[in-house]
């Protein structure tokens, strides 16, 4: 098994790299190896653009069997609480497309600008086939966005559109890309904050970590 972990940012997954330090053979900077197995860090860079870029880039000189996108999200649900580990199971890119006069926003789809079921979409999501391997983790909805809301009037336009259960910067990106390079992927993100008028003194960035890396080890260490 040769696996990638992505993510946007070093800390998020920083108590994990110290266990693969610990427990695996780290031959290269964050290339990782347990007999044939193998584990590769990359650190994209938080968005859409820089996650594109890095992962493409990447993708066109390694090949994997798995694809692990692993970071901390926003929830529109006050239900999940704050460190719920999730697995995304569709994303979507949630702004790419217009605002209208009256607020509305309309996706390339709506604008038919895009083909909603052409690949990798069906009916404008970005659906992960392999969800199915990682049924031990809760399921959920996203979208993808360049600016996360933060607003109580974009936060309720945005969720009567597409009704996801959480947000984040760079999951879609990495579905596409996966999808694309016919990679399998599992996306896997902790809650550090409720969706909601931007608050930062409610957010729990640091037990979101915590919680992430509690998951996220004990599956490497089941796939090497």
């Amino acid at each position: 098994m040769k696996i990638l972990l992505v993510a946007a940012t070093p800390f998020e997954i920083n108590p994990g790299l110290k266990v693969f330090k610990q427990n695996l053979l780290e031959f290269q900077p964050n290339r990782f190896q347990k007999g044939a197995s193998g584990l590769d860090i990359l650190i994209t860079g938080v968005g859409i653009p820089a996650t594109i870029f890095r992962l493409t880039n990447h993708l066109s000189v390694k090949s994997y069997d798995l694809i692990i996108n692993a970071g901390i999200a926003g929830s529109f649900r006050s239900d999940i609480e704050l460190g719920t580990v999730l697995q995304v199971v569709e994303d979507r890119f949630g702004d790419l497309g217009v605002e209208l006069a009256n607020a509305e926003f309309q996706d390339l789809f709506d604008m038919e600008l895009a083909e909603s079921n052409a690949f990798p979409y069906q009916e404008g999501r970005l659906l992960n086939r392999e969800a199915g391997a990682f049924n031990f983790l809760p399921k959920a909805s996203a979208i993808t966005v360049n600016k996360v809301h933060g607003a109580a009037a974009s936060i309720e336009r945005i969720q009567k559109k597409y009704d996801a259960d959480i947000e984040t910067m760079e999951g879609a990106a990495v579905f596409y890309v996966a999808q694309q390079k016919q990679t399998k992927c599992l996306q896997i993100r902790s809650i550090s904050n409720h969706v909601e008028p931007r608050n930062r003194d409610a957010w729990e960035i640091g037990l979101a970590i915590k919680q992430l890396n509690e998951v996220l080890i004990p599956i490497i260490a089941t796939l090497l």
